[in-house]
């Protein structure tokens, strides 16, 4: 722990979610990594440099030593969406990095994020590997799942939250709670007209909902209620039409018939104003679906810090756990410590 407050390591970074929010609860980031180019790039203009690097190349002695560990590592192959091959697929073996790398490292605590999905993949058996792979480590582990509307941004979006602690006496909480915010008050004003669907290619929209209703389907485009929440972000294509706003007619769509900007996006996921995004909508849009809601990651920074201010007060030392070796890739089981 530096003299100047708690230092936080940003693994599978992309731009910057968990790291503004532990930011603004107090905490140093001393490292960032991303092997993602475009998120590299925001991430840099947003708050200097990242690692752009493959974490399989990641050699922990050639990094700072860090107090917390945060990530929120790939959530592909634990989706309801996709092949759901979990810690089989390349993607989900990037988990074992984080392993491998604590291991080194051993900070007193870290905070991982993932689709809340991943409690049932496999029938439990997926999130059962990771968490016995954590105990491996030493670790004291808890998990919730929280809904990003209950921390002032008004979108529903629930994720699955891991957290954990060297020491094993310790007693954790997740955060309750807090604030309530309705669609409305994120609006543009004076949205561009290119966040405007053309008229003919929201007729489409409305003919393909159709035919799924008389197939006994929901599935199909959504015009939301301002009073209320959107639907949790994504990265394709597909979730951005269950997101739509209906606003001022213009030439372009008579009914005013519009996707969410890009800047209404980042407000649902907490990022200020001065946030700077891509200039290609595409890939902006992506980058927030991806994206770890800010006020989330600050409430739970601020009772992380909490626990590891206290142990150094009252001078704990957590025990450092003799452990087995280490092959990348393969799952640990559980040892005595």
């Amino acid at each position: 722990m530096k003299q100047n407050g708690l230092t936080v390591a940003d693994f599978f970074a992309g731009i910057g979610g968990l790291r503004m929010g532990f930011e603004k609860a107090g905490y140093k980031i001393v490292y960032s990594n991303d092997i993602d180019k475009n998120c590299c790039k925001t991430y840099r203009d947003n708050f200097g440099e990242i690692d752009e690097k493959d974490i399989r190349e990641v050699q922990p002695d050639l990094i700072p030593d860090f107090d917390v560990l945060i990530g929120g590592f790939p959530c592909q192959p634990f989706s309801m969406i996709g092949k759901r091959r979990g810690l089989n697929d390349d993607r989900g073996k990037l988990f074992f990095e984080l392993i491998r790398i604590m291991a080194a490292k051993r900070p007193k605590a870290f905070l991982l994020e993932n689709v809340r999905h991943l409690l049932k993949h496999e029938g439990g058996k997926s999130f059962e590997t990771i968490k016995q792979n954590l105990e491996w480590l030493g670790y004291k582990v808890f998990k919730q799942v929280l809904n990003s509307a209950d921390f002032g941004v008004p979108q529903h979006r629930e994720r699955l939250y891991i957290v954990g602690f060297l020491n094993p006496n310790v007693g954790f909480e997740f955060p309750k709670k807090k604030s309530e915010c309705k669609l409305k008050n994120i609006l543009e004003n004076q949205p561009d007209e290119s966040f405007y669907l053309s008229e003919k290619y929201y007729s489409g929209l409305l003919a393909h909902k159709e035919r799924h209703k008389e197939k006994g389907s929901g599935f199909g485009c959504e015009i939301l209620d301002p009073e209320y929440l959107t639907h949790t972000l994504v990265a394709g294509n597909m979730g951005r039409e269950r997101n739509l706003i209906q606003d001022k007619p213009v030439s372009k769509n008579r009914w005013g018939i519009r996707r969410l900007t890009t800047r209404e996006c980042a407000r649902l996921q907490g990022f200020p104003e001065s946030f700077k995004l891509p200039n290609k909508v595409t890939v902006a849009y992506k980058q927030l679906g991806n994206a770890v809601t800010v006020p989330v990651a600050r409430e739970i920074a601020v009772l992380i810090k909490k626990i590891l201010l206290n142990d150094l007060q009252s001078g704990i030392i957590p025990p450092d756990p003799t452990l087995g070796e280490f092959t990348s890739g393969i799952p640990q089981k559980t040892t005595a410590a």
